[in-house]
């Protein structure tokens, strides 16, 4: 079993790529920084492929590094493990796992955001599952606002369960400006809590600087507001 890590640690999860698990990272990182000491903070993405994720990090959060951020980086935008076989590379897990240690031993808390859905495969023999479980992090599960989410959302809760992942809760993700005023056609929470045995901790509104890659860290703050923090820990004594 991994050693208890010093800080607090979270994976972000989405039901598919795409869903947000970008949007709530960034959301929550900008709240803790607007409360606590922002090098206090990391963010980790273990392996990427193609442009994207960590830099919109670095962007945003300019006091994080884009190698510590991410230390297996491969440049096709493909699965990793399809990635690096064109590269004539192997994914090191180790390395992923000693970066983590890194960042935990270091800060107070560590936001993960790995690739697509808890079925995603990292290498071609292990899943985002198997990390969540090995790592033993507490999870996060984005679902998005939008028809078909609720059978994404069932599968994902019951690999969950299989792989004995530490699902914290679900948050839904508006991906379009018309998102929140359907919610309860879509995916209606309390329905959702009740079918798959997992609080839904809040939803993420419709954020249009997100969507084109922008990150606003007082709009971000803002939305992770609209969340359950103090279910997750987050939300400061004051």
């Amino acid at each position: 079993m991994p050693p208890k890590p010093s800080a607090q640690a979270i994976l972000i999860v989405g039901t598919d790529t795409g869903v947000g698990k970008t949007s709530l990272t960034a959301a929550l990182a900008a709240y803790w920084c607007q409360y606590y000491n922002e090098a206090s903070l990391g963010i980790y993405k273990p392996i990427q492929s193609g442009v994207g994720d960590r830099e919109f990090y670095h962007a945003t959060f300019p006091f994080l590094a884009t190698n510590t951020i991410t230390p297996l980086w491969f440049s096709a935008p493909l699965a990793p493990a399809i990635a690096a076989a064109k590269e004539g590379k192997t994914i090191d897990l180790a390395i992923a796992w000693q970066g983590f240690q890194n960042l935990v031993s270091q800060k107070k808390l560590v936001l993960v955001e790995t690739l697509g859905g808890l079925g995603s495969p990292i290498t071609f023999e292990y899943l985002v599952a198997d990390l969540a479980r090995d790592w033993q992090l507490e999870t996060i599960l984005v679902v998005p606002v939008r028809l078909g989410s609720i059978g994404q959302a069932v599968a994902n809760v019951a690999l969950a369960r299989q792989s004995k992942v530490k699902l914290k809760g679900i948050v839904l993700n508006c991906l379009t400006p018309d998102a929140e005023a359907e919610i309860s056609d879509l995916i209606d929470p309390i329905w959702l809590e009740q079918l798959v045995g997992v609080p839904v901790l809040g939803v993420l509104p419709y954020n249009e600087p997100l969507q084109k890659g922008i990150g606003e860290r007082s709009s971000l703050a803002s939305a992770a507001a609209n969340l359950d923090l103090e279910y997750l820990g987050l939300r400061p004594q004051i």
